[in-house]
């Protein structure tokens, strides 16, 4: 792998210390066969962060309270070589709703010269 980006993601960090809306009950619900490792996963992967050795483009919404900004400055303060990308008003559904305000982001980061 030689390039990582995660768009409006827990990234395995506790995100209700940042004041993440918790989603799970609610989806569970509307989704009633989706699978439980989905909903009941909680590692805190923090210690691992470090390891990731690869440039990493972080794609956040001003707009989300499901994965606030947050957790993307904090995984910025977590992994070694992260840009956090904030996209004004954009929601959870950031790359899907806003394909292309973050596609250029997106290409940027896959395009960039690597070492």
């Amino acid at each position: 792998m030689r390039s990582l980006v995660l768009s409006v993601t827990s990234g395995g960090i506790d995100v209700h210390a940042l004041g993440a809306l918790d989603w799970r009950r609610e989806f569970a619900a509307q989704n009633p066969h989706a699978p439980r490792w989905f909903l009941d996963a909680r590692e805190d992967l923090t210690p691992r962060l470090g390891q990731i050795a690869v440039p990493v483009l972080l794609l956040w919404g001003d707009a989300d309270p499901i994965s606030p900004v947050a957790v993307g400055r904090r995984l910025t303060e977590l992994l070694p070589d992260a840009e956090l990308v904030v996209i004004p008003a954009g929601t959870h559904e950031l790359a899907s709703e806003r394909a292309s305000e973050v596609l250029p982001h997106v290409e940027r980061h896959l395009l960039k010269p690597r070492k």
